[in-house]
């Protein structure tokens, strides 16, 4: 995962949010959004929490477009867990429509560690298998109900997907996945290069090899 910094809601929400009737709860005013087809609202919505993500989904750090081809608007706090939370932008998240893991696999479970929250990005250890393990009680819960990928009968098409784009990058970079890089400094300079978007964008799976380099640098 990559820490995000959660901005402005966009116009479209802000609108909708202050129409809300007195006789809905925000968890049913959020379902109106489908149920009326204010797709213009719900586009809006996935755009912005995309950009902010720097286009990449914000649990497993696959590429999203922001579109409803890929990306879908997904609650951190479950809205059965907390339906007063529906409509706050600071709980909408843009995550991949991948069957079986992210938002597919969270449904209404209580998530402990989240994008929203710095420790995700240290409680979560990628390997250069693909692999994924958690360091915490809670990054091992949160594995269990994103699925991300911490064995082959678990996910293993995002683990396989994960370790081919990670090792792209690694190449792209000068490095053999293989044999590493002991030069600290190095590290922190290709760290630096795969954090820093481009127009927008981080490449998949950035935050990824980032982890890994940085798990290199404390071996």
């Amino acid at each position: 995962m990559r820490e995000i910094t959660k901005g402005q809601p966009p116009a479209s929400l802000q609108q909708w949010v202050r129409a809300k009737p007195r006789d809905k709860n925000a968890n049913q005013w959020f379902q109106e959004l489908y149920a009326q087809k204010k797709w213009d609202i719900v586009g809006d919505l996935s755009q912005q929490c995309a950009q902010e993500q720097f286009y990449l989904c914000a649990y497993c750090c696959d590429r999203v477009t922001g579109t409803n081809r890929d990306t879908v608007n997904e609650h951190v706090e479950a809205r059965d867990l907390a339906p007063a939370r529906s409509l706050e932008f600071t709980n909408i998240v843009a995550s991949c429509k991948t069957k079986g893991q992210c938002d597919d696999s969270h449904k209404n479970q209580p998530l402990l560690l989240t994008p929203l929250m710095p420790e995700c990005e240290t409680e979560f250890i990628f390997k250069i298998s693909g692999r994924i393990e958690g360091t915490t009680p809670r990054a091992i819960d949160a594995i269990k109900v994103l699925n991300p990928g911490d064995s082959e009968r678990n996910n293993r098409a995002l683990i396989e997907k994960r370790k081919q784009l990670s090792d792209s990058l690694l190449w792209a970079n000068g490095i053999d996945p293989s044999e590493g890089l002991e030069d600290d400094d190095l590290l922190q300079a290709v760290i630096d290069e795969l954090l820093t978007p481009v127009d927008g964008y981080l490449a998949p799976f950035a935050p990824v090899v980032a982890n890994i380099l940085k798990n290199w640098m404390t071996a």
